[in-house]
This record gives C-alpha cells, sequence and structure tokens, in this order.
C-alpha cells in the first residue's frame, strides 16, 4: 500500500467526519490514474474478507463466485442466458427414470500441485456436501441425492431416490475439490482444514497468498487446459478488502483499484470520470431483515406482520437506492421464473396491522463500519410504528457467528440474500429464521408469505465502477466474475 492510501486509512479511523473523509478523497482524486502501472493485473474491492475459499463452507457471495470462476471448476457451469453448459463434465446423461445422473468428465483438467482432476475428486466433494457434519450451506439441495460412485477416472454416477425434474442447480455452484489434499479429513474439521489457507484449485487461476482482511491474490495459470477455455488473459488477479465506500471510491477514482462496488448515490460521479464507467446488472440478491422467530419478540406472528407492514419499501429504493434496484415483497426476484408474490403489495400486507399495541425494542444487527444509511432509514420508519430499534454494525466474521452460530444470538439482522434459479436458497433462509423448511419452493414462498419469517426489503441491481482498460468484462445474473478469464487489459 503506497504512502496515500496509508494516509487516507488513518484519515477514516473513527471520530473523524464527513468532511475530512471527502478532503482526502479530492486529494486522492488529484493523484490521478495509476492503474496503468499495473500492467494485466486487475485489482477487485471486496467488503469484507472472503470468510474462507473453501467451496463447502462458504456463504460469501463473491467468495463463492471466486471459487467457481477463479480458482476452481464445477461440473457445469450456466451461460449468460441461464442456460445450463459443459465445464469439467464435457457431457451428461439421465436415466429413463431420472434417477441415474452420469457424467463423462475431461481427462485433461490437472490440479495446480500436479495431479489431475478425476471423477472421484466430484464424487468425495459431493459426499462431503451431503454429509451434515460438513455444515455445507446448501446441503439440503443434496438430500434427494443417495448415492455417489466414480466408475473410473472419468465417469461420475449420481443416483436420486425419487425422479428429478432438471439437473439439480446446485452443480453449477459447488466447486469440486482435491480428494488427494482432503481425503484423510473428517468431514466435520473440514473448518480447521490447513488447506483452507493455502487452497489448491484447478480452475484458471492459482492461489498465491491471502493477507487476512487485506487481500486475496492469484496468478495465471498456464496449464488451464485449452478444453476448458484456455490460460486467462490476465497476469493477475487480486482481491482486495475495503469495507468503507468512500475508501473504495477514493481508490477506484485514484487507479487504485480497477472494480469496485459503489454506492447509488456516487454513480453520476463515476460518470463523469473519462477513465470510468459505470455497470449495472441484475442480481439474484434480495436484502432482507431476518426475524428470529425462537424467541420474542419475533416469536409472535403479529408482531412480525407489523414490521412488514410499516416499511416503505418504496422510499427505500428511490432514497436509498437512487433507484438502482426493486422493493421486495418475497424472497424471488419478479424476473425469475417461479415468483409468486412479487408485485403483489395489496395481497401481501392488507391484512396485517401497521402499528404494534405497544413499544418494542429489538436490536438490528448488520455488517459494516460507515454509517448505515440504508438502517437508519429503516429504524425512522419502524419508530412511527412503535419500534424502537438499536443498530449494531458488526465485522463480518462476528456477524456471521451471532446468527448462523449454533445459538442463533440476534433479534433481527440485515441480510443479503444470494439466490440461485433452483430457488435453493429458500429453505435454509427459512431455517436460519427458526422455521423448519418444506423442501419445495413454491410452498416455502406461500410459508414466507403466511408467516413473515423476513421482511422484504428490496431486489438488489449490481452496481460497479470500472476502470475501462480492463475489457470484455460482462456481468449479470451470474455474478460480477463469470468471465473473468476471458478479461483483458489495454
Amino acid at each position: 500500500m503506497d504512502t496515500s492510501m496509508r494516509l487516507f486509512y488513518r484519515m477514516i479511523e473513527p471520530g473523524y467526519r464527513r468532511a475530512a473523509r471527502l478532503a482526502v478523497l479530492l486529494a486522492l482524486v488529484a493523484c490521478g490514474p495509476m492503474a496503468r502501472q499495473r500492467g494485466a493485473t486487475v485489482m477487485f474491492a471486496s467488503g469484507a474478507d472472503l470468510q474462507s475459499i473453501n467451496p463447502l463452507l462458504t456463504v460469501h457471495p463473491l467468495a463463492r463466485q471466486v471459487q467457481r470462476y477463479v480458482l476452481f471448476t464445477t461440473l457445469v457451469r450456466y451461460d449468460s442466458a441461464m442456460t445450463v453448459q459443459p465445464y469439467l463434465a464435457r457431457s451428461w446423461h439421465w436415466s429413463a427414470d431420472h434417477r441415474v445422473l452420469t457424467f463423462i468428465l475431461h481427462g485433461d483438467v490437472p490440479w495446480h500441485d500436479g495431479p489431475l482432476t478425476t471423477a472421484r475428486d466430484a464424487a468425495w466433494t459431493l459426499d462431503a456436501a451431503r454429509d451434515s457434519a460438513t455444515g455445507y450451506p446448501r446441503y439440503s439441495d443434496l438430500a434427494a441425492l443417495e448415492q455417489v460412485q466414480a466408475s473410473d477416472d472419468t465417469t461420475l454416477v449420481l443416483r436420486f431416490g425419487v425422479a428429478q425434474p432438471s439437473l439439480p442447480d446446485v452443480l453449477t455452484d459447488l466447486a469440486i475439490l482435491p480428494e488427494h489434499l482432503l481425503g484423510s479429513v473428517p468431514h466435520g474439521d473440514l473448518r480447521r482444514a490447513g488447506f483452507n489457507e493455502h487452497p489448491v484449485g484447478n480452475g484458471p487461476f492459482r492461489f498465491v497468498t491471502h493477507e487476512p482482511n487485506r487481500r486475496w491474490v492469484f496468478q495465471r495459470n498456464d496449464s488451464f487446459p485449452e478444453s476448458l477455455g484456455g490460460p486467462p488473459a490476465l497476469e493477475r488477479f487480486i482481491v482486495v478488502v475495503v469495507d468503507e465506500p468512500a475508501t473504495k471510491l477514493a481508490a477506484l477514482t485514484s487507479g487504485e483499484l480497477d472494480f469496485a462496488g459503489i454506492q447509488p448515490a456516487h454513480a453520476a460521479f463515476v460518470r463523469r470520470n473519462p477513465d470510468l464507467a459505470v455497470v449495472t446488472y441484475p442480481l439474484l440478491f434480495t436484502y432482507g431483515i431476518v426475524l428470529n422467530t425462537r424467541h420474542p419478540p419475533f416469536d409472535q406472528l403479529e408482531v412480525r406482520q407489523a414490521l412488514s407492514s410499516a416499511l416503505d419499501r418504496q422510499e427505500i429504493v428511490d432514497g436509498y437506492l437512487f433507484g438502482f434496484g426493486t422493493p421486495a415483497w418475497g424472497p424471488v426476484p419478479p424476473d425469475l421464473p417461479g415468483a409468486l408474490y412479487e408485485g403483489r403489495q395489496s395481497t401481501v400486507d392488507s391484512r396485517r396491522p401497521t402499528t404494534v399495541d405497544r413499544r418494542l425494542s429489538f436490536q438490528l444487527l448488520t455488517v459494516g463500519s460507515g454509517e448505515a444509511a440504508m438502517e437508519q432509514l429503516v429504524q425512522a420508519q419502524l419508530a412511527r410504528a412503535g419500534f424502537d430499534v438499536h443498530i449494531r454494525q458488526m465485522e463480518l466474521s462476528a456477524f456471521l457467528d451471532r446468527v448462523y452460530g449454533p445459538s442463533h444470538d440476534f433479534d433481527a439482522a440485515v441480510l443479503g440474500i444470494p439466490g440461485d434459479p433452483g430457488l435453493g436458497y429458500l429453505a435454509p433462509l427459512l431455517e436460519l429464521s427458526g422455521i423448519r423448511a418444506r423442501g419445495d419452493a413454491a410452498m416455502e414462498q406461500h410459508i414466507f408469505h403466511d408467516q413473515v419469517p423476513v421482511a422484504f426489503l428490496y431486489h438488489a441491481r449490481g452496481l460497479q465502477g470500472m476502470n475501462r482498460r480492463v475489457e470484455h468484462v460482462r456481468m449479470d445474473l451470474r455474478g460480477e466474475l463469470p468471465t473473468v478469464a476471458r478479461w483483458s487489459v489495454r
């Protein structure tokens, strides 16, 4: 980190006000672009550390993308039209009764330490994922999978207990791990495995180093086979941890970052810079307030209904997002097939009270260290309905421990909810709130509607500031990184 950035980090310590941050921001803008000095290295900002690079353990959305598109490979993947395409598996076929799925894998994909990727790696990964001791976040998506078998080095056979309507979406998300490095680790000990600190992948980029809460560094894999797309154009891809919005904006403007998620209020400012572009794109990502139904006050349906009905979602979209989003009345974005309640405000809230009969106090957990503008807007809206909301901002790992840990030690929590086309995220979200999932996406949407375990706020749109020196970038429903192996710099 150079002198200017060290100065900026010191200046944003608690106690300094917005004027000081803006003064430093303007000073950094004057530094001029530095991006070209990096050559074919791209710096990509993340608001928090990636939590874990092990796909069996991760809920962090960007970490999952790094796993799928940077370090590892998945059996299959989506194209830009959200159609499943081959990847590590070059082909597949179903049995007549749709209970047996057979994959034929490429046989020329080496792990970064030398051995070839085989069907045994895929079998080990899937067996670990469907073992409850592992704690895989999408464990329930594999409930119908009864047996996994590697018939030979390139043949993987999956047997399901019931006929499957389509290829399970989870297979596009779960990156394959090396059995030769993890096979001796008990599934319950995977969170403590040394592999998590020094991962070995088989994807287009190799792991170089991780500096906790600072950066992840990946380098081009020159051995990535042509059958999977060949080596990437970039030499290095670096994820830089920057959690303060003003810091990200300053670093983007000065050229120290190539990509940074920006706040809607900053979009016009970024567009005025000829070296930068604003990229906006649809997301399978919904924000909501998860209500812990296990204890008061949200063990009462009437209280949950009152909180949800008191929220002015359009005000949040207009005032906080500057229009870069849509109000959310359920967990499924309206442009995704299978959405049952989107756009139906009257059917969702018409029979719910708008206030509580006594003032209720609760703590609202959120991630970050900034001004929490959206949370303050929610706080003001709920105050009018009789709720005293105490906002507590937390570092990501502490937040995850409180919300996802075994004690579920929270009243309510603002959560960004990454979706998937198969709607597999609905069941874990219900379970997180303390309500048992049913294993059927349509039924689970009805539960969200009737039981109100989550007060949904908005469906987000992606908003990234990008240095124009990076080319061939496409961001869409798959996320920010699906084409990272094809990015190049000029």
